[in-house]
């Protein structure tokens, strides 16, 4: 595929769906125990797809030209499509725009062994259409910070399941609360792997949780993308919130690199 457009035609079923563990180690992210949300009600989510139109990760329109994603979603530019509009993964409804991506963009502090600085920007051959379907994401400014409880939603089209299986034919969702840096970093969770460009977020109970799937997917705060969905330990297990980038660190690097990158042009 080579041009950007609403698919043609409004049935019939998409490829069969490979999520790859595209949630960081240790574990890899998922919407687990979760719900549906209504259809097309989360405008702002894309699914980041291979050009055989299997989902890998998912993200945010930030502007028509833009997408915010996890670095760790990277599988070169050749490979990629983006699919805003969507919320069934196996069925055309008619709402899909299918773009190509022009430039991948990952931080160029990103350390995959350490995950830090986890976060791409896609620049879209074309711009998407904005509709009843599909709107931009608002960010944080730079360093804003969210309070310890605030409770924020995260979505994707990840797997339902810790153990994995079969993942859902469509978006889903699920609200928790923010984790303290401090709490997360304790010996009996993360000890100490959690940066100052992380935020965490769960239940200390466990059974909700982000994972694979999810990879680079938002978490919403106050009506903001606080969060991309980045790494953790299983899935929503006991006492290891889900670990997110922190949006607010790097809104100074997404507004240079799109300024910088209209300069040149």
């Amino acid at each position: 595929m080579t041009a950007l457009g609403l698919r043609s035609g409004s049935c019939g079923k998409k490829a069969v769906v490979s999520t790859q563990g595209m949630r960081q180690e240790l574990a890899q992210g998922r919407i687990v125990g979760g719900y549906a949300p209504v259809p097309h009600s989360i405008k702002y989510i894309v699914s980041i797809q291979t050009t055989q139109r299997q989902h890998l990760c998912g993200g945010s329109l930030i502007n028509k030209h833009w997408v915010i994603t996890a670095a760790h979603c990277n599988i070169g530019v050749d490979k990629m499509m983006i699919v805003a509009g969507d919320y069934s993964l196996t069925i055309y409804e008619g709402t899909e725009q299918e773009i190509l991506p022009q430039l991948l963009v990952p931080h160029p502090q990103y350390n995959r062994t350490t995950t830090n600085n986890d976060i791409m920007l896609i620049k879209l051959k074309a711009p998407v259409y904005l509709n009843s379907y599909v709107s931009i994401a608002l960010l944080p400014r730079q360093g804003a910070s969210v309070a310890e409880g605030r409770v924020c939603r995260v979505s994707g089209w990840g797997y339902t399941s810790p153990s994995g299986g079969q993942i859902p034919s469509t978006l889903r969702t699920i609200t928790l609360p923010i984790v303290s840096t401090e709490k997360c970093n304790s010996s009996e969770s993360f000890n100490g792997n959690i940066t100052e460009n992380m935020l965490c977020a769960g239940f200390s109970t466990g059974g909700k949780d982000a994972c694979q799937g999810d990879s680079g997917g938002p978490l919403v705060c106050e009506g903001r993308v606080y969060g991309l969905v980045s790494w953790g330990r299983g899935c929503a297990d006991a006492q290891f919130p889900g670990v997110y980038t922190a949006v607010s660190k790097f809104r100074r690097w997404i507004d240079n690199t799109i300024f910088s990158y209209y300069r040149k042009c």
